[in-house]
């Protein structure tokens, strides 16, 4: 029983169980895009660059947005933020639905929906990101990433196998048309949280802003070995452009829809699991060595040649990959002050988004210079040996402990300050 997940937070907050189901009928459509958008480009052009290319045109919004959505976010109501960019995610699968059903869809707006979104989500994330800490208690931060990285998980295992099949016998406009379907029911959800105003000592939005967010993260060189740790792995090691072309390079087209599953039905074995997160406080060490163990993974995926062993290495990946993303959440939603927590979660989006963005570019521009197989295994050797070199060189990541790190026991003296005048009201 104690490898349960914990229901703490669940139990103890209405808006977290609203957030939690919005983003679990969003993710389940969210994916089906997140197949059906590369594999209509793939059957476009036929083209592994151009399927990486996704990556590339989703870069600049990425970075330009994260930055200036974090500062946004700790300067306006998040909850706002939060639903006005969900209902843009609603209106690009307007338009791709729409390319979809031209008798001859055309490839640049798929590219330019791409950049849209990766637009829109750099905006909502930092809101959302920085909203958790809000309503969830500061030593229930843990329990809340593992329930959290669960709603995204059942999203990506379901999404994934049922879009290839929707996409090889409904066609594309079904999986966009789902995904419709799910912003409308996830915005029903979002609009019934309650405000959440910037606090006091927020700064206003500006290139200032975005700066002291800066110089907080270079300050806290524990948080820099998080987000170096998971570009690292990212960039290196993320499969996913070449999977179409995996698949088939393994004469096994039909698993494409469980390539991309497994990585996510790997995560919610841990998600599934995950009650003995709670009681790991080594937080750093355990970044590390999932993140190399990711590496690891997806090396094996790329040397061997049955299928079945591919999709279990694919799996194990995204294991070790949800356990050092429960952890890094974890270290920054229990030590970072709640005026700056917009803007560090725009510096988080970076750190663990433009890392598979890259990783796009990368992997689809080896697979056109030495082949499919050689860009998956050379990337998650090359993942392996960068972590265990940062490991080396980032021994304040190493060393964290949430019991006594300066940071995390700062935060649980404010939050338990901020909650005591309210408990007192009530016991009065």
């Amino acid at each position: 029983m104690t490898l349960l997940p914990d229901l703490a937070p669940w139990k103890a907050s209405l808006d977290f169980r609203r957030l939690w189901l919005s983003g679990l009928i969003s993710n389940f459509g969210s994916f089906l895009t997140f197949v059906a958008l590369p594999v209509q480009l793939k059957d476009l052009t036929g083209s592994a660059a151009a399927v990486g290319a996704i990556g590339a045109v989703e870069l600049l919004p990425l970075i330009l947005c994260g930055l200036y959505g974090g500062a946004l976010a700790d300067a306006f109501d998040k909850r706002r933020l939060i639903v006005w960019t969900e209902a843009g995610q609603g209106l690009l699968s307007v338009a791709l639905l729409g390319n979809a059903l031209l008798p001859h869809p055309a490839v640049w707006p798929l590219y330019l929906v791409a950049a849209l979104s990766s637009a829109m989500g750099a905006v909502q994330r930092p809101a959302l990101d920085s909203l958790w800490p809000r309503i969830v208690a500061h030593d229930d931060m843990a329990a809340a990433a593992s329930l959290n990285s669960l709603r995204w998980t059942v999203g990506g295992v379901a999404g994934p196998a049922l879009a290839g099949v929707v996409v090889a016998y409904a066609g594309l406009g079904w999986a966009y048309a789902t995904d419709l379907l799910t912003f409308a029911v996830s915005l029903a959800f979002m609009v019934r949280i309650a405000p959440s105003p910037a606090s006091h000592e927020a700064a206003k939005p500006s290139l200032k802003a975005v700066a002291e967010g800066a110089r907080y993260a270079w300050s806290r060189k524990d948080l820099l070995g998080t987000y170096a740790v998971d570009l690292a792995a990212m960039f290196l090691a993320m499969p996913l452009a070449v999977l179409p072309f995996l698949a088939d390079d393994l004469d096994a087209p039909w698993s494409l829809g469980l390539m991309y599953a497994a990585l996510p039905a790997g995560a919610l074995l841990v998600s599934l699991t995950s009650g003995w997160t709670s009681r790991v406080h080594r937080h750093g060490r355990m970044v590390a060595l999932s993140a190399a163990g990711f590496g690891v993974a997806v090396a094996g995926a790329g040397l061997v040649r049955d299928v079945w062993l591919v999709l279990l290495l694919l799996a194990a990946a995204g294991a070790f990959d949800m356990v050092s993303g429960v952890f890094r959440s974890a270290m920054w939603n229990q030590t970072i002050p709640d005026e700056l927590r917009g803007r560090l979660a725009g510096i988080e989006l970076l750190s663990y988004s433009v890392g598979p963005q890259l990783g796009q570019v990368r992997a689809g521009g080896v697979a056109a210079w030495a082949g499919v197989r050689a860009s998956v295994w050379s990337g998650g050797l090359a993942c392996a040996g960068a972590i265990g070199l940062q490991a080396l060189c980032l021994p304040g990541l190493m060393r964290y402990d949430a019991r006594t790190n300066e940071h995390s026991v700062r935060m649980r003296e404010r939050r338990a300050a901020a909650t005591k005048p309210a408990a007192e009201t009530v016991t009065g």
